[in-house]
């Protein structure tokens, strides 16, 4: 370690502990202290520590959803966003819970951002809207190019559809296409959407079993669009034939 890092270390662990609360998440604190430059704040040691584990956030923030369960009324509709973004029903406006709650999971938010109340007050952080795993959830469902890395480790660097070692230039895909998520199963109940979002369906494959992969899923496309559009000419000429 150089003397510059030595020294930032020295003032940011000596930071850390005159913030640090007397009950603090040892998964957080333990992972603060094996960085090569220890995060000075409380609240960084738990980003910090999700953003390093963002599979395991993944699963919590929708084990978390899991709880809560969809809001009475709500349905996915394509309108309300483009359906590569997972549904989110407690970040609409209509069922949001406020400050406090998760706006992914829409359970409640505790200190620093942690889904669990270990300080055994029962309140809820006011300043709070989203838990700090599902930050990092949401992040991995939405821009799941970013954790490549994770990815081609969980998976032990083998490609599913060649089934050759993966290559410096693999790349993120979704087993079941979005589109075919919205197009077959959004009636799923939410929050089991989340995981076609997830690491379930996410995998790493090489850029030319990629590349075959979407060749195949356009093709497809195509035809399901020809078929719906011969459907609809199909119901105009029903209708015709029954006008007066």
């Amino acid at each position: 370690m150089s003397d510059w890092a030595a020294i930032r270390n020295a003032r940011a662990d000596a930071r850390l502990k005159k913030s640090l609360p007397s009950i603090f998440p040892a998964p957080a604190l333990v992972h603060a202290y094996k960085r090569a430059l220890t995060p000075p704040t409380p609240r960084l040691a738990i980003d910090s520590y999700w953003h390093t584990h963002p599979l395991r956030a993944d699963r919590l923030a929708r084990a978390l959803a899991s709880r809560s369960g969809a809001p009475e009324g709500w349905s996915w509709r394509l309108a309300d966003a483009e359906f590569r973004l997972p549904p989110a029903p407690y970040r609409e406006e209509k069922y949001a819970l406020g400050r406090g709650f998760c706006c992914v999971c829409g359970q409640p938010a505790f200190r620093f951002g942690w889904h669990v109340d270990l300080w055994g007050d029962e309140k809820p952080n006011k300043n709070a809207a989203w838990h700090a795993c599902c930050v990092v959830a949401w992040k991995l469902w939405t821009t799941p190019r970013d954790h490549l890395r994770v990815l081609r480790k969980a998976q032990g660097r083998k490609c599913p559809v060649t089934g050759k070692r993966l290559l410096k230039s693999g790349e993120v895909d979704h087993r079941t296409p979005l589109y075919q998520v919205w197009r077959e199963k959004r009636d799923t109940p939410w929050p089991t959407l989340l995981a076609f979002w997830g690491a379930p369906n996410l995998q790493v494959i090489n850029r030319e079993g990629h590349l075959e992969k979407c060749q195949q899923e356009t093709r497809e496309r195509a035809t399901w669009r020809q078929t719906i559009a011969i459907a609809t000419i199909g119901c105009d000429e029903d209708r015709s034939t029954l006008e007066p």
